[in-house]
Formats: structure tokens, sequence, C-alpha cells
């Protein structure tokens, strides 16, 4: 018997006109009769509390979507708080207490890797979820096109900034290799105008531990510096674009000057609605989940991932990861309703609150 649950997220992908497309080709429910040969156990470990997401979205759907593979699959979840010792530690007792399979979402790449080796030890796989474990050997990676989202940000700036204008740059933490690749995406739009004089990249910093609290005091810093004359914001995601707005409160520039974000939190599309902030990158984190959980699953009970899931490969420093690339769309205003609500990631209800109830979407 094959899972329906999971049958679910693939439509949706489809339905939602290419946004998603990776996933809605690759992926094929596990068969359930494989996956109760055995009792297995999985640890899902999550890098940190400052992104929402991963509390209110990652975990529930990953262990909905386990469940949805094999009911009888028991599952061990933390959340480090973003501290690595404590998700090495997480890890340890994880592996203590039985896990077949770790899926890890690291708080730093980098030392992630001593996750990964104190698994193979003992002979547990780990599948890397999200941000890439560098230089380790994980037997999987699962996320989302990282340079493609960074590409999806700097183009909205690159079209919306007038010719010569300055910007900003808020990344994303120094210790997740993601932040680079989103840094990096964005760069590859940006530097060649930087090149050619028609744009000016007057302030970039990385952000510790994905702050909204760093970003304003980066963001506050920035304006001080520039005198104010800043002419769009490139924040990497919705917390730190929710900084980087209070800090062009104060100031008098909200909603003056275009703001990237990420992640389509509710608070983020808030922020659209009311004109303050001007885009954001949605990454439906459902199949993100679906897809590490069938991962793991299929890994426990057999060693190898489901076939066809695997779409890429990911060079870590080490080795190339097998890994399953997702793909990211941009949200504005103009097609939050077509995208982020449709697809049932939020509601009307919880985006349009305060100023944004006045919004069109909000009205219909």
């Amino acid at each position: 018997m094959k899972s329906k649950a999971l049958y679910g997220v693939t439509a949706l992908s489809l339905a939602m006109a290419g946004a998603l497309p990776a996933l809605a080709q690759t992926v094929s429910p596990p068969q359930v009769s494989q996956m109760t040969a055995k009792p297995i156990t999985i640890a899902f470990l999550m890098p940190e509390n400052s992104s929402p997401r991963y509390e209110q979205v990652d975990r529930p759907e990953f262990s909905k979507m386990v469940m949805a593979a094999d009911p009888n699959a028991k599952l061990i979840i933390s959340n480090a708080n973003s501290n690595p010792d404590t998700q090495l530690n997480q890890a340890q007792s994880a592996i203590t207490n039985g896990a077949d399979v770790l899926v890890v979402d690291p708080v730093d790449g980098k030392a992630g890797a001593a996750i990964v080796a104190y698994a193979a030890r003992n002979q547990v796989p780990v599948i890397s979820y999200d941000r890439l474990i560098q230089d380790s050997k994980p037997a999987g990676y699962v996320s989302f096109d990282n340079t493609k989202v960074g590409e999806l940000q700097g183009q909205y700036i690159a079209d919306h900034v007038p010719v010569g204008g300055s910007i900003i740059m808020i990344n994303g933490a120094p210790t997740d290799p993601n932040a680079f690749d989103f840094r990096n995406g964005a760069l590859s739009v940006l530097n060649p105008l930087v090149k050619a004089g028609k744009l000016n990249i007057s302030y970039t910093v990385m952000t510790p531990d994905w702050s909204p609290e760093n970003a304003f005091q980066e963001t506050q810093q920035a304006l001080t510096r520039l005198g104010n004359k800043v002419d769009g914001v490139l924040a990497a995601n919705d917390g730190t674009a929710s900084g980087a707005i209070r800090a062009l409160q104060a100031v008098g520039l909200a909603g003056k000057v275009p703001v990237t974000g990420q992640d389509a939190t509710n608070g983020g599309l808030t922020f659209i609605l009311e004109g303050l902030q001007s885009m954001t990158v949605f990454k439906y984190v459902p199949d993100e989940a679906a897809a590490a959980a069938q991962f793991a699953v299929a890994l426990a009970a057999n060693g190898q991932p489901p076939a066809g899931l695997v779409n890429a490969k990911v060079n870590n420093g080490k080795i190339d990861v097998p890994s399953v690339l997702l793909a990211p769309i941009v949200v504005t205003a103009d097609n939050m309703n077509d995208t982020v609500v449709k697809s049932g990631y939020t509601s009307l209800s919880s985006i349009c609150v305060g100023d944004a109830a006045k919004a069109t979407l909000c009205q219909k």
C-alpha cells in the first residue's frame, strides 16, 4: 500500500504552476510494506529558534511524513538553540537511544562534520537537511537551490534600484553555509552591475545567528555610515529583513526602498502587504520535509534512498553529496494569493493583521 499523504505534497507542487518542479518530478511515495520489515528510529536535529519555521513547520511536517511512510517508526526530535556543542550532544544521545538515521540541520556547517564522524563510527548514516554539512561524508543532502534563492533576491534588487543606486547587504549567519550560497547567488547578479558602474554595494555584513536584532543594529550602522543614502536593502531572510525595516523606519525610509526577504514567514508576508518589505523567497518547506522523511525512512529500512528521489550532487569540500534540490519562487503582493496562500502554507487571517488588513488581498 502506498502512502496517500505523500501524494498530496507532489500534487500540490504540480498545481503550483512549476513553482516547485524539482520535487514534483522526482518524488514518489515509498512502499510502506518495505518500511515495516524492522522497527526504525529516526532523529531530526534542528539548529535554532531564531527562524520560526523550524518549530512551526519543519518539525510537524517532518514528523507527519515519517509517520506516513512508516506508522511504526520512532522519532527523536531536538533543537540545538544555535549551539553546535549542544547539537553534537543531541546527536550522540540520539544514537545512544537507538537512532538508525540522523537528519541534521546543522547549527554550524563545519562543526556538523563532527556529528557525521561520530555517527559513522557507530554505523549511523546522516542526512544533511536544509544546510549542507561540510568537509564530511553525509549519506545525503535535502534542501532548496540556495544559489538560486540569492539570484532571485539579487535580481529583484537589480530590477528595482535606480541606476547608480546604493544598496546594503544584510547577509545570513557566518556559521551557515547556506548564507554564503545566498550571498554568492545575489552577487552573481549584482557584481556585473557594480563593475559597470550601475550599482553600488555600499555595505555588506554577515548576521550572527540570523538574529533580527543583529540585523537591526547592522542596518543602523550602515545608515549612519552612509548618511541614510540607501536605495535598497538585500536582506537574506524575513527575520533579517524585519530588523532592517525597524532601522529604516527610524529614519523615515521604510516603504521607500526595496527590501528583500526569504522563507515567506507570516511576519514577512504582512510586511509585504503593508508595503514595508518588497518580496520574499518562498520555499515550500513541507516538500523539503517530505523528501527528507522519505530519504531517512528508506535509509533506515534498506540503506538506499527511494528510487528517483536524488536529483543532484553537491560538493561539500570532501565529496559530491547525493542531493535533493528543490526550486524556490519569488513572492510579492501581486502573486501572494496564488502561491503562498493557495498552497495552504499560510492563511489570510494569519497575515492580514494590523495595517496589512487594508491591503487589496485582505479585502477578498
